[in-house]
């Protein structure tokens, strides 16, 4: 039997599917007729899922293009250094140096003799280091240098573009030369030809003012690694000590094996090595620390876990909102059905059917939420893929857990009218008006 006032909602003894159908019809015809309340309760359960599906999609296309990068740059490498920063633990109530400070520094002589190692390949030494670049009234601030040996290009994604690397014989000599990012190039010479140009190098808070000749430009292609650093320098590591009074307490070595070597097999070579050339003994722990690129994996899933729960549980104020416009959009609907509701219950429905009714009812509301959602969230993850290297993919879990909640918020936040609904009276609800 239908409601007079609301013609073409039927009411059907077909059991749960029955139930179901009559619910998603009975929805649908209250959006129409109330349009403009639907679609604000829509659009707030669509904002909350349009987040998580962007985080998702961000999140897995930054993670397979870091993982893309360890992969072309070596899985099987190995990083030499003092401390292992992935077992670091920040302490918030703690005072004075932290127990790693008292670790020696790596040193060049210790990479030149891992380097001599017959499982090794190249070790290449690395620290970092923060200049300003300026050539003819041009000025380049923040570039991200870093002081290695002639093997770098090994452990690099990318290819020269112009001119060459530095020679061994040059960082052997400490030679004030340079190799630089083909945006930095760009953005020094324009249409110059950089290649033999001499730059200024400059770093204010040690006081450096160097010359240093262009031989080569670099350029990453496209990865996401070469998009965050586009400025880049990179000098011989003893141009960087000598020249430029590089920092070098963070001072590593970039170990890549030779062909065939296993991962166990260089480990034990180099650990061998270092203890011997620091005199530890037996019952002596490690004062250094060898980090896998599967560690530094680990760590970066770690840290962008906790960013996705983070940001879910930003998102999720989002669906908080449209639960609350369904609470809302609901109990309205159920007051102004009373006399439908007691009618119904008059001629023989239950109130497992009319809690059913309005729970699909809210569903439906959540479900088109979601619904905009994902259409919202496509559409940002392909303006992201269009105009970063970022490959930002929707996963498909991220589509089966968007429709999962916003089916669950509309049936949480629908349990109260739907109850309501549920116990009224039918004489009650027959006299309404």
């Amino acid at each position: 039997m239908s409601d007079p006032g609301r013609p073409g909602e039927p009411t059907s003894n077909g059991g749960f599917l029955g139930t179901l159908d009559e619910g998603v019809r009975i929805a649908l015809a209250a959006i129409r007729a109330n349009s403009v309340r639907a679609g604000l309760t829509i659009l707030g359960v669509a904002i909350g899922v349009a987040v998580v599906v962007t985080m998702a999609a961000l999140i897995t296309g930054i993670r397979s293009s870091v993982l893309e990068a360890f992969e072309s740059s070596g899985p099987e490498n190995l990083i030499v250094v003092r401390f292992d920063m992935t077992e670091v633990r920040i302490q918030i109530n703690g005072s004075g140096r932290p127990p790693w400070w008292n670790k020696p520094e790596i040193t060049p002589l210790e990479a030149e003799r891992i380097a001599r190692l017959p499982g090794v390949k190249e070790a290449v030494v690395d620290f970092d280091m923060n200049l300003t670049l300026s050539f003819q009234g041009r000025r380049v601030r923040g570039v991200q240098a870093s002081g290695n040996s002639a093997g770098w290009p090994s452990y690099t994604i990318g290819e020269f573009v112009d001119g060459r690397n530095f020679i061994p014989a040059e960082v052997e000599q400490s030679r004030n030369v340079i190799v630089v990012s083909a945006p930095l190039a760009t953005e020094l010479f324009g249409t110059l030809d950089p290649i033999g140009k001499r730059i200024r190098v400059t770093t204010g808070r040690r006081g450096v003012n160097e010359l240093f000749t262009v031989v080569g430009v670099f350029d990453v292609g496209e990865n996401i690694l070469g998009d965050v650093a586009q400025y880049f320098g990179i000098v011989p590591y003893s141009a960087g000590i000598k020249s430029l009074r590089g920092n070098t307490m963070f001072l590593g070595v970039l170990v890549v094996p030779e062909e065939g070597v296993s991962r166990a097999e260089l480990q034990d070579q180099v650990i061998g090595l270092l203890r011997t050339m620091r005199g530890l003994g037996p019952g002596e722990e490690n004062n250094f620390a060898l980090i896998r690129s599967d560690q530094l994996v680990d760590l970066f899933n770690q840290l962008t876990g906790v960013f996705f729960i983070v940001m879910l549980a930003l998102s999720s104020v989002g669906l908080m909102v449209g639960g609350v416009g369904v609470i809302g959009i609901m109990l309205i609907s159920v007051t102004e059905r009373t006399r439908e509701i007691g009618v119904r219950k008059a001629v023989g429905a239950t109130r497992r059917e009319i809690l059913w009714q309005f729970l699909v009812e809210a569903g439906v509301l959540t479900f088109l939420g979601g619904a905009l959602g994902l259409a919202i969230g496509a559409a940002a993850a392909e303006g992201v893929e269009a105009m970063t290297p970022i490959p930002a993919t929707i996963p498909i879990w991220s589509v089966a857990a968007a429709l999962a909640m916003a089916l669950l918020t509309g049936m949480l936040f629908g349990l109260l009218p739907a109850v309501r609904a549920s116990r009224l009276d039918p004489v009650d609800a027959l006299r309404y008006e």
